[in-house]
């Protein structure tokens, strides 16, 4: 319980960080990830367990591109932007594959009473945060998915004070979104 609260801590300042648009949010999704890939395979929740392990990588590369994957010389940061219309199909598809793969692997060689939801919310968690790293203003959407399922999904594995975190993620998301609109609005004047 104890790594559970202090993952919920690092959570609460990752999202404040996220909701700014700071590229420091990636320090804290570092650590955060790395807390919490305990905390999953203690409850039982592989696919959760497992994205952790693609988050620490995605951290580096989120940084990466957002430092350095600016190719106006006006700005050094990358901006925030719309995704792409192009990139809507593929996102459908990676997001589909994962679903059915993670299933799959969970149905298979766990012992996970929740194989789908965990699934679910892992494969969408890949496509967030590949939209993250990317700085596309929809990014918000999929995570507002994302939290409402695992506040359903932590409450039945109880661990409530991760449930929290996530239903605050939630509520701050929609700010977020709406934050980040502004910021993309603002870059552009």
């Amino acid at each position: 319980m104890a790594l559970e609260v202090i993952g919920t801590i690092v959570g609460l300042v990752y999202l404040w960080l996220e909701y700014k648009a700071s590229i420091y949010l990636w320090i804290a999704s570092i650590i955060m990830p790395a807390i919490y890939i305990f905390v999953y395979y203690d409850a039982g929740l592989y696919a959760d367990f497992g994205i952790n392990i693609y988050y620490l990588g995605a951290a580096v590369y989120g940084w990466l591109v957002w430092r350095f994957g600016n190719k106006s010389k006006a700005q050094k940061e990358l901006p925030i932007t719309r995704m792409p219309m192009k990139s809507w199909l593929k996102v459908s598809m990676v997001y589909i594959v994962a679903q059915l793969l993670i299933a799959w692997i969970l149905i298979e060689y766990t012992d996970s009473n929740v194989p789908w939801w965990d699934a679910f919310t892992t494969a969408l968690s890949v496509v967030g945060m590949w939209m993250l790293a990317r700085k596309y203003l929809e990014q918000w959407w999929v995570w507002i998915v994302v939290d409402v399922v695992c506040v359903g999904l932590y409450i039945y594995k109880e661990l409530f004070f991760t449930a929290g975190l996530y239903a605050f993620y939630a509520i701050i998301a929609i700010f977020g979104w709406l934050n980040w609109k502004r910021l993309m609005n603002y870059q552009q004047i």
